[in-house]
């Protein structure tokens, strides 16, 4: 089942093939829209944040993980309005086992840029900590090593 968000957002995954790309989709919602008409730019940022994310997720092929947004940044570009519906293709440009820099470009269905992103994840492995925030840290990781909390 979808998260939450995506449910609410009507954001749907409509590949995820190679790893590290995901493309989504969503129709910008009169429930989203700003006191001028215009889609609002937080709703904006959560579509694009979805499709970063699930890129990240599907970079580390084989590990189970959890994402941490470290940072976003978006860049609008042009406005949106209600019923339009938006494609975001989202694409990890780098990473390793704990961080992954990946963008993304919003456009219309012509093809119009809405808006660009860029963002920054770190990976946690599922299962630390554990049940209740304790457990044992796995190597490597934890507060004595210096590694994010």
């Amino acid at each position: 089942m979808p998260p939450n968000s995506d449910l609410m957002l009507g954001a749907v995954c409509v590949d995820k093939a190679v790893p590290g790309k995901t493309s989504w989709t969503m129709v910008a919602d009169e429930r989203f829209t700003n006191p001028a008409g215009q889609m609002q730019g937080g709703f904006l940022c959560a579509f694009i944040d979805t499709a970063l994310g699930a890129a990240a997720v599907t970079f580390v092929e084989g590990r189970k993980v959890f994402t941490a947004n470290a940072e976003l940044k978006v860049s609008f570009l042009a406005p949106v309005a209600v019923g339009t519906e938006l494609r975001c293709e989202a694409e990890v440009v780098s990473g390793g086992s704990r961080v992954a820099f990946a963008e993304a470009t919003v456009t219309d269905p012509a093809g119009k840029k809405i808006a660009r992103a860029s963002s920054t994840y770190l990976y946690r492995d599922r299962g630390w900590p554990g049940p209740g925030g304790v457990g044992t840290p796995p190597p490597g990781e934890g507060l004595a090593s210096g590694a994010p909390s």
